[in-house]
């Protein structure tokens, strides 16, 4: 190992040690400590590292690529869908208005229209890593704001594809040469040929993840070695973004397309949780490059100028983001965290930048001052979001409350329920009056606070978080009850629970068939419908009502869960084909009338003396009649 790599990592260590705690304690958050750390020891500072940047492009080309590898890795198609209104609307209005303001901008100032056009694009993205990590920190995530916030993230992350590809086409309408990156397959070709190129590339990486990457985690999965798991994610990661560069694009898009890959895999929470340890100090790391990257230089040289471009950019951004979060309905306040929030330029516009230098679309001096605003604009949102929550927000109406801190759960039991509504409440009443205790886990404040006071232990904290699943001891417990009310989140809960903790017994709670059939898809085999239970105790008393026997109108209940059970996994199959489905359940439905008639007249008063027969009341009554009459007066 040289001593050099030695060197850097010591200061970039020292820097965040020292820098990070000093922001923290003076209500800076995190996010700005690092960029002056990095300021700090950059080359227009004090020099300790990369005296001409590119040992330290190293560090921070790194940092990009894990971060946008775990944010592929978080876009799970399912989401991606239920989110679909509020990413594609609010995102694509937020970059076509952003691009649209800085197009027409820029055209005033002197650009062609090429260039204008490519800079409009890259000025509406945003930085992913700054936004969702001041977000969290502040626990804003969950708010309306931050909840919109993260949709057009994302819609600006997928889009940095399309726009990747439309940048030669931008040269090539200006008959300029473009020259793809040094080294790329594609050097020399014409700029529509590079985007043919392109998308192939593109497609070739998703359509490999899926066919090979994804076997071969399998594969390496039946070792059980949980290290070698991770190195074999890793190697797909850094293989996928070497290809990509080989072809002219950014390791990051690459790595980015391979969380994409890996998120429809059976590993992805496990990768999660196996890199998760690692994400906040990459994240440090790559904002102390940011910080580092700052050319001091040019801003010396032309503070005017840079001076104006950084505030007409965030300016415009945070009027157009505004208007968008008025459009998606957020309050004024939440509308205005949402402008700030997302108000500066973001990482990926380095690379657009750059690309763009590449192509000859943007010239060397310009392409400079472009990252220069880029990176000052990123080091401005802390103080942009500080100033917001502390003179601004308390003036304008109410605000969301952030959620409070999980708790700590400091007793385990065998049995851990997730949910504590009315099923899971019902549930835990149940195994308590028959000696069972559960570790209770509830999201919802209110409740945990109303049950408290009811004299039930329950935790507040999100069963769908591994760190809470862990803490809750999962590890250790047999049982979970998933009985959380939004089928999506107990869905969600299910499929990481049977991921990470296999050793589990899930017992899971349905409304309905539809349900159900999406928790067999999932290989859970115990599975509760709430609605057939309660239906067939009400039909049970219905009969009862028309003198039907006790012990004979429940027995016929049992049988018709126990043949409707048997059905629905025959008709699993057939969920999909509405026809087969159809045919299929009026075929069931008649076996169960048939079985069923069957049984009631096989002995219809064979077992009736068990419960409620007159010959048993006849009994007990006389039996108490002999007690009462031979007591002692």
């Amino acid at each position: 190992m040289s001593t050099s790599f030695l060197h850097d990592a010591l200061i970039y260590l020292a820097a965040a040690i020292i820098f990070v705690p000093i922001a923290k304690r003076i209500g800076m958050g995190s996010v700005l400590g690092y960029l002056i750390a990095g300021i700090m020891i950059g080359p227009f500072c004090f020099g300790f590292i990369g005296g001409e940047g590119k040992n330290l492009m190293h560090f921070a080309e790194f940092g990009v690529v894990m971060m946008l590898f775990l944010i592929g890795l978080e876009l799970e198609p399912a989401s991606f869908w239920r989110m679909r209104h509020l990413i594609v609307g609010t995102g694509s209005v937020q970059i076509g208005l952003t691009t649209l303001l800085f197009l027409t901008l820029l055209v005033l100032l002197g650009f062609s229209w090429q260039a204008a056009l490519a800079c409009g694009l890259a000025l509406s993205m945003s930085s992913t890593a700054i936004v969702l990590q001041t977000l969290r920190e502040k626990g804003l995530a969950e708010t309306q704001s931050g909840r919109s916030s993260f949709a057009v993230l994302l819609f600006q992350d997928i889009s940095v594809i399309p726009i990747l590809a439309v940048l030669p086409l931008l040269a090539f309408s200006s008959a300029q040469a473009p020259t793809a990156e040094q080294g790329s397959f594609f050097q020399g070709l014409p700029g529509w040929a590079q985007t043919i190129a392109l998308l192939c590339a593109v497609n070739l990486v998703v359509i490999s993840g899926r066919f090979i990457a994804v076997p071969l985690l399998r594969f390496i999965a039946r070792l059980r070695l949980r290290e070698l798991l991770t190195a074999s994610a890793l190697f797909i990661v850094i293989g996928t973004a070497t290809v990509m560069q080989l072809v002219g694009l950014s390791p990051a898009l690459g790595t980015f397309l391979a969380g994409v890959v890996l998120a429809n895999s059976e590993y992805r929470h496990q990768l999660e949780s196996d890199i998760e340890p690692f994400k906040g100090i990459l994240l440090g790391l790559f904002f102390i490059s940011v910080g580092a990257s700052i050319n001091f230089n040019l801003i010396i040289a032309n503070p005017l100028k840079i001076l104006a471009l950084v505030g007409g950019v965030i300016a415009g951004k945070f009027l157009v983001l505004l208007l968008t979060g008025r459009l998606a309905r957020l309050t004024f306040d939440q509308a205005l965290l949402f402008g700030f929030g997302l108000a500066q330029v973001g990482e990926f516009a380095f690379v657009l930048f750059s690309f763009m230098n590449q192509l000859h679309i943007l010239s060397p001096e310009w392409t400079d001052t472009m990252v220069v605003v880029t990176a000052i604009s990123m080091t401005a949102t802390p103080l942009l979001l500080m100033t917001n929550e502390r003179l601004i927000l308390p003036r304008f109406g109410t605000h969301e409350k952030a959620p409070k801190a999980p708790d700590v759960i400091d007793r385990h039991y065998p049995v851990i329920i997730a949910g504590f509504g009315h099923f899971g409440s019902t549930i835990g009443r149940f195994l308590r009056a028959n000696g069972v205790q559960a570790t209770i886990l509830d999201n919802d404040s209110d409740r945990v606070d109303l049950l408290r006071k009811m004299g039930f232990q329950v935790f507040y904290g999100d069963a769908t978080r591994i760190d809470i699943l862990k803490a809750a001891g999962a590890d250790q417990a047999s049982i979970l009850v998933a009985a959380i009310g939004s089928p999506d989140i107990n869905h969600n809960l299910v499929e990481k629970a049977r991921t990470l903790f296999p050793h589990l017994t899930i017992m899971a709670r349905a409304e309905h068939s539809t349900e159900a059939y999406d928790l067999m898809d999932m290989g859970i085999r115990h599975i509760y419908r709430e609605t057939l239970d309660t239906s067939v105790r009400l039909g049970i008393d219905v009969l009862v009502k028309l003198g039907c026997r006790r012990y004979s109108a429940t027995r016929a209940g049992w049988n018709f869960i126990r043949y409707d059970e048997a059905a629905l996994l025959k008709l699993a199959p057939h969920r999909h084909d509405e026809s087969a489905y159809i045919y299929s359940a009026r075929d069931e439905i008649h076996n169960q009338e048939l079985m069923l008639t069957s049984d009631r007249l096989s002995d219809p008063t064979r077992y009736d003396h068990a419960w409620d027969s007159d010959l048993l009341r006849e009994e007990f009554e006389g039996n108490n009649l002999k007690e009462k009459t031979s007591a002692p007066k």
